[in-house]
């Protein structure tokens, strides 16, 4: 797995034509595509709600730091039935859907409700998200919607190499086969609302949008240096089989910090552990990767 310097740019993965102000907005492939009234619904006591709500730890490979997800319908309408996977029937509300009328007709009032499968709410709070490639586990992909409902502008998506902001009300399609990750902040507490639908290829029907008045925000991070990216590197002197897991975040940090593609994290991960000396762990670092972006089986966990 290499994503450095056989990708155009540098080592760090950046295209050489690349501009936060211009070329960057051509080359990502999520989409905006509306723009909701969503200060029109009175959330904040259903907000609480899902802040007091457990989380059962299903995608904690993925995850570094305060990240839940919380269901409000799926196929079943049960609320241990957790792990997203396409189903071919209606959804149903769980019990925390019915805890929350104003999110649910959010949802009712503005989607089509004939193809969505799959409603949850993402909250995360000083956490990041390993970089990864969704539907890995399927033969065809969804179509994925996100739409922070409690924001700030320290809360991130990347895709690929390119940094971007998703404000509060705003409907992305997310581009879910290219390696993609999300850093929320430590003060505020994200909840972006995830909708899945049947169909990788059909339109969404959008209803009662605002018009959208701000252009979409793009994150311009500084080249990394040399002494950067060796010290970055030189992590992996202090890596154990313990503290690997740990040890990653801070890769994915430098993504989102210096001008690199999200998948060059697995690089600099898989180097810093062969500089330890240990095969196992370089071995480990490198199947680690493969499962997040490459290749893995419908219900495989990985094992730290």
């Amino acid at each position: 797995m290499t994503y450095g310097k056989d990708m155009p740019g540098s080592l760090l993965g950046v295209p050489d034509n690349w501009t936060a102000e211009g070329g960057g907005t051509s080359l990502l492939k999520s989409q905006r595509l509306a723009v909701l009234p969503i200060d029109s619904y009175d959330l904040a006591s259903e907000f609480s709600v899902v802040d007091d709500h457990e989380y059962g730890g299903e995608y904690d490979a993925f995850t570094f730091g305060s990240w839940s997800s919380h269901v409000l319908a799926n196929g079943s309408g049960a609320d241990s039935d957790t792990s997203f996977r396409p189903h071919g029937g209606r959804m149903a509300l769980t019990e925390l859907g019915k805890q929350l009328p104003g999110i649910m007709s959010l949802v009712t009032e503005h989607f089509p409700l004939d193809r969505l499968q799959w409603v949850r709410i993402f909250r995360a709070q000083d956490a990041i998200l390993a970089p990864h490639v969704d539907f890995l586990e399927w033969a065809e992909p969804g179509t994925r919607l996100q739409i922070p409902l409690r924001t700030s502008e320290d809360n991130l998506h990347s895709e690929n190499d390119i940094v971007y902001h998703l404000r509060r009300g705003e409907v992305w399609k997310i581009h879910t086969t290219d390696p993609h990750s999300t850093r929320s902040s430590a003060e505020t507490a994200r909840l972006s609302l995830c909708l899945d639908f049947s169909g990788a290829d059909e339109p969404i029907a959008i209803r009662k949008e605002i018009p959208a008045t701000e252009p979409i925000r793009l994150i311009e991070r500084p080249e990394a240096t040399d002494v950067e990216l060796k010290e970055l590197l030189g992590v992996g002197n202090d890596f154990s089989p313990e503290t690997m897991r740990s040890e990653f975040r801070r890769f994915v940090e430098f993504h989102f910090e210096r001008r690199s593609h999200a998948a060059a994290t697995y690089d600099w991960y898989e180097e810093a552990a062969r500089l330890t000396g240990n095969a196992d762990m370089a071995a480990k670092a490198r199947a680690f990767g493969t499962y997040c972006i490459e290749k893995r089986a419908d219900g495989e966990a990985f094992l730290w």
